[in-house]
């Protein structure tokens, strides 16, 4: 995994890598993580994931698109572990490519520190959709501070498996994410295992978790999780924020 100083466990790590549930309170002022002071070499910003190796992801429910099924631009909050907001993510993208199309559709999306600065752009540019078309995958870019590119998330061919490679700024491959053959959201979370290179450490997971039968079969709202190492470089952590919501975008 080259100098991103994590440390990989063993496959089977007993421990696993758990996500507490998301607690959405809607009627609550949403309690920000502390602003953490600066840190050398450290894009401004990603200071906070330093401090923590569990993201929890609510999407927001958009009264709009229950009521018509008209595709609204996707709002999010980055929690940690005490529920208290980390960033604000907003899908930036307009009406048409929404509800045109659909899950293949490019997007951009801009993450939002507690101070209101941008500090993580996600670009998607328009890419094939099909797995039978291994030319043109998808690949998502990540930048901290915007304009400035720390890795790339890149969708790898595969017969029956959801496969990505994270890759740092000069697009050397760090780490690996391994899905489930069938992405099924009935009554179970579903798991992408983020792995080293060679695939036979586990490193972390980026997992749906089920939120019940009403809000999965009525709204399109989700809620992720993301676990990594407390070490692991803070570029890599963005890049798997990054993929994340590639992941969310294609598969559910």
């Amino acid at each position: 995994a080259g100098n991103y100083g994590f440390q990989a466990q063993p496959t089977g790590f007993p421990g696993g890598f758990g996500v507490p549930p998301v607690q959405n309170q809607p009627n609550m002022m949403p309690i920000w993580m502390p602003i953490p002071p600066s840190i050398p070499n450290c894009p401004p910003g990603l200071e906070y994931l330093t401090q923590i190796d569990q993201i929890l992801i609510h999407q927001q429910l958009e009264l709009l698109e229950i009521v018509t099924g008209f595709e609204t631009s996707n709002k999010y909050e980055l929690k940690n572990a005490l529920g208290q907001r980390v960033y604000f993510a907003a899908e930036d993208t307009d009406c048409l490519t929404r509800n045109c199309c659909g899950s293949a559709r490019p997007f951009t999306i801009r993450i939002i520190d507690n101070l209101g600065h941008e500090v993580i752009t996600l670009q998607r540019p328009l890419r094939c959709s099909s797995c039978c078309c291994p030319c043109c995958l998808q690949e998502m870019e990540v930048q901290s501070p915007p304009g400035t590119t720390v890795g790339y998330v890149v969708q790898n061919w595969h017969a029956c498996l959801p496969k990505f490679t994270i890759q740092d700024e000069k697009r050397m491959d760090i780490l690996k994410i391994i899905g489930p053959c069938i992405v099924c959201r009935c009554c179970e979370d579903v798991n992408f295992e983020v792995k080293s290179v060679d695939e036979t450490c586990a490193v972390g997971r980026i997992s749906k978790k089920w939120t019940g039968f009403v809000q999965e079969a009525f709204t399109d709202t989700d809620n992720f999780g993301i676990s990594f190492p407390m070490d692991l470089d803070v570029k890599m952590k963005a890049v798997m924020i990054g993929a994340c919501f590639l992941i969310v975008s294609l598969s559910f």
